[in-house]
């Protein structure tokens, strides 16, 4: 009868073993497709973020060129200006105050711009100091649009 008890008794334990080895397997494969899931959403993940970082790059490489073309475009503009000036084919004027006792002399035909008021013709070299202050202004609202542009899309 003692080995009838201890044969059932190894045979219960062998069966407790047995099943324990089972769950562990079930276990380990439940283990194993989680974490397969985990890291296809992982990866998902990663993919979706560089394609957003892809598109924020070639958004901003488009603004980039394109405010540089702005820039390029400002400059053939006021180096078309300035030799205009240059050669005297423009003359910047200003108004005079028709109330004041200016002694400038003013020139009467100024193309009808403004009817009935005296103008002065500006020095060639302060002309070109003002077109180089206004370049220098183009450049920078040119500057500012692109730093604005190169915010407002890293901000999305």
């Amino acid at each position: 009868m003692r080995v009838l008890g201890v044969c059932r008794l190894i045979g219960v334990c062998l069966l407790v073993a047995v099943v324990w080895q089972v769950q562990a397997w079930r276990y380990g494969g439940q283990l194993e497709r989680l974490s397969a899931t985990q890291a296809q959403a992982a990866l998902h993940q990663h993919q979706a973020e560089q394609a957003k970082r892809l598109f924020l790059e070639q958004q901003l490489n488009a603004s980039d060129q394109q405010h540089a073309r702005e820039l390029i475009d400002a400059h053939h503009n006021q180096a078309a200006l300035r030799d205009r000036l240059a050669t005297a084919d423009v003359r910047l004027s200003v108004l005079l105050d028709a109330s004041s006792d200016c002694p400038m002399p003013a020139s009467a035909a100024t193309g009808g711009v403004v009817h009935a008021t005296s103008r002065a013709r500006l020095d060639p070299a302060h002309a070109q100091r003002i077109i180089g202050i206004t370049d220098d202004g183009d450049n920078a609202l040119i500057a500012l649009r692109a730093c604005q542009a190169y915010v407002r899309a890293v901000a999305r």
